[in-house]
């Protein structure tokens, strides 16, 4: 076996896991009006049939101040454990152990969500917004770990295999713990005998009302970039003392906190494997509990070291099997190469939590969908046939890949010499080597199902009619328009001075078709990582950029996937000169006229202008064979809605 390691099995408390491998909780966001319905039954049993050995289902709110997401489960009422128990159903028909997270984020709540006061410990301020918390009474405090039992005793009742509860990343419990969010002077605080107090106390009574077939986790973290979290030294201590009283069953160290959120969903910036020295850590300390490693897992090979090395006994890896929910299977059959690889982009898991909506994964279109598609696995076609697809990037790549899946011949024209489109282009830009990755994954994948790939073969209307295939989709994607449009001056369809030289874009760039000048402004129209990406690199091989962006701060469309903060701070390192809520008024060939939103016109110095901005659907083919189109070619988006419609193309066939 090539992971012997992650494929043994593991006692624990009263089940054995089949492997190493579990799909640790992550907020889905997938409720239907508080209740558990088919698209998060679907989501999990996916993982369970995929080999995942334990399953830990996001987080139920144990109290009515703990919600915090509009698709945050029914807290306090037994209407859950039915539809429950048909999640836990699912997962156990595929060998998997199930369990539940419960959770209290304590002063960092949402009143938008919760329409309730947030209680904490002391009162202090949520770091998710701008409000305030109360600070909880004896009594409030003994219904907060009341509502940790009843919740628990709930799992139980729906068939969860036990529960994990969150005292990660500054919630309700580890607030309890650190005297900087700690500042009772009653039992509750003070000493660190009563700072345990209420984790002690609330795992004691789930212990007492579960019994001991029952399994109890506590998911913990590490954020050493926050002076007021614990250090390392610190937790060791705080989880001996809990394994010393066998508290818990297994402990699951995280990244991040709420102080610093980039680290909880760790994203291209961070190394892989970032947990797993706080997990070595944490397994020197205990002596009954296991450990589990979380963050950055996102392969087999790093899931296996990490077992091997006996710096964990399990491994959560949950974006890795968001993007392959076969990841697990795969590893044991001996086909990691098979894996598609998780890009930790964040843009469709953490990037549409963030905004409230349920997950996806920008390379996996049917995470949140396998109740509708029938998984992450196709179905032969009733009638084979054959089939022509036009252009190479994600798009076509993937409407390529699933139906050869499903049975169809297929041929793959792409005009230039390389396939993945726009998308390879991101991949050049600096800690984005994973977009390569995955492009090589559908490679590998087009030769496995025998596509037929021809590069240098642009095709006109008469050799696509010449070509007599069944179907034909066009995928020819988009092309920058140059023109340098502003939607902070939308009366004007180009700049001012675009046609004067020296103007390029971002495309140009990457596909290192122009060398620039020492100096380089870029006209950001995205405020993602086409500019910021494009101007990173520019950065990195000496030249100085300026970035000009309407947006109220550079790359802020990425904001939601916790990797602006990182990408600006390394520019400034650069020496980037950042100038956002700004317009660009004209272009003079050597220097652009730039004001502020509410300022005053001045001129900045540039050798080259770098345009990023939205694309222009290429069409011409289809306006020529009236074939329908894709991806960019329908409309200039992200590179996940390309892959979706390329998936439900093929689907559809």
């Amino acid at each position: 076996m090539q992971f012997p390691s992650l494929f043994q099995p593991l006692t624990l408390r009263h089940k054995t896991l089949r492997n190493r491998i579990v799909f640790g909780s992550h907020t889905a966001n997938m409720s239907d009006r508080g209740l558990p319905g088919e698209r998060h039954r679907g989501y999990y049993e996916e993982r369970a049939r995929g080999g995942a050995a334990m399953i830990v289902v996001e987080p139920v709110p144990v109290h009515r101040t703990a919600v915090l997401t509009r698709g945050n489960f029914l807290q306090g009422t037994d209407e859950i454990i039915p539809h429950f128990r048909k999640v836990t159903d699912a997962v156990h028909a595929h060998g998997a152990v199930i369990c539940h997270q419960l959770y209290h984020v304590g002063q960092h709540g949402d009143a938008d969500n919760s329409y309730e006061p947030s209680w904490s410990p002391s009162g202090l301020p949520s770091f998710h917004d701008s409000d305030g918390s109360h600070a909880m009474s004896d009594a409030e405090i003994e219904d907060v770990i009341e509502g940790f039992v009843q919740a628990a005793r709930r799992a139980k009742e729906s068939g969860f295999d036990g529960v994990e509860i969150f005292a990660a990343y500054n919630a309700i419990v580890d607030q309890f713990w650190l005297p900087f969010n700690n500042r009772r002077d009653d039992k509750w605080g003070g000493s660190f005998e009563n700072r345990m107090r209420f984790s002690r106390t609330l795992l004691e009574r789930i212990r007492r009302m579960a019994g001991e077939d029952f399994i109890i986790g506590l998911a913990v973290n590490m954020d050493p970039t926050s002076p007021v979290s614990q250090t390392i030294t610190q937790l060791q201590e705080i989880v001996a003392w809990h394994d010393a009283r066998q508290l818990m069953d297994y402990v699951t160290c995280g990244t991040g906190s709420y102080f610093n959120t980039t680290g909880i969903i760790p994203n291209v910036f961070y190394a892989d494997k970032l947990g797993a020295p706080h997990a070595e850590a944490l397994k020197q300390v205990v002596r009954h509990a296991r450990v589990q490693c979380e963050a950055l897992v996102r392969t087999p090979e790093n899931a296996e070291e990490i077992v091997r090395s006996g710096q964990a006994d399990t491994v959560s890896i949950v974006r890795g099997q968001i993007a392959d929910p076969h990841l697990a299977n795969k590893a044991r059959a001996g086909r990691p190469e098979d894996v598609r690889p998780c890009l930790s982009c964040n843009q469709m898991c953490w990037g549409r939590r963030s905004r409230d909506y349920w997950i996806s994964c920008l390379i996996n279109p049917s995470a949140g969908r396998e109740f509708e598609w029938g998984g992450d696995r196709f179905t032969p076609a009733e009638r084979p046939r054959t089939l022509l697809i036009v252009g190479g990037g994600v798009a076509g790549l993937e409407a390529a890949r699933v139906a050869a899946e499903r049975g169809h011949k297929v041929t793959l024209a792409e005009a230039s010499d390389r396939l993945g489109g726009q998308f390879r282009l991101a991949g050049l830009q600096p800690r984005r080597q994973q977009i390569v990755d995955y492009i090589d994954w559908l490679e590998r994948q087009l030769g496995r199902l025998q596509v037929r790939v021809l590069l240098n073969t642009p095709m006109d209307a008469d050799e696509v009619k010449a070509f007599g295939a069944d179907e034909v989709i066009i995928a020819t994607g988009s092309l920058p328009d140059g023109k340098g449009f502003q939607r902070g001056m939308p009366h004007f369809d180009a700049l001012p001075g675009h046609d004067r030289g020296h103007v390029w874009s971002a495309e140009d760039i990457m596909a290192r078709r122009v060398t620039p000048g020492r100096r380089v402004i870029i006209l950001d129209e995205t405020a993602n990582w086409k500019g910021g990406g494009t101007a990173l690199w520019l950065a990195e091989q000496g030249h100085h950029v300026t970035i000009v962006t309407g947006a109220v701060t550079v790359m802020a469309e990425m904001v939601r996937t916790s990797s602006d903060l990182q990408a600006r701070a390394r520019l400034r390192e650069l020496g980037a000169t950042l100038l956002p809520e700004h317009v660009m008024l004209e272009w003079h060939g050597d220097s652009a006229t730039v004001q502020a939103y509410g300022g005053v016109p001045y001129r900045i110095a540039g050798d080259d202008l770098v345009l990023a901005a939205t694309n222009l659907s290429e069409r011409g083919l289809a306006d020529d064979t009236g074939h329908a189109t894709i991806g960019d070619a329908t409309a200039a988006r992200t590179a996940a809605m390309a892959i979706y419609e390329g998936r439900k193309w093929a689907m559809a066939l």
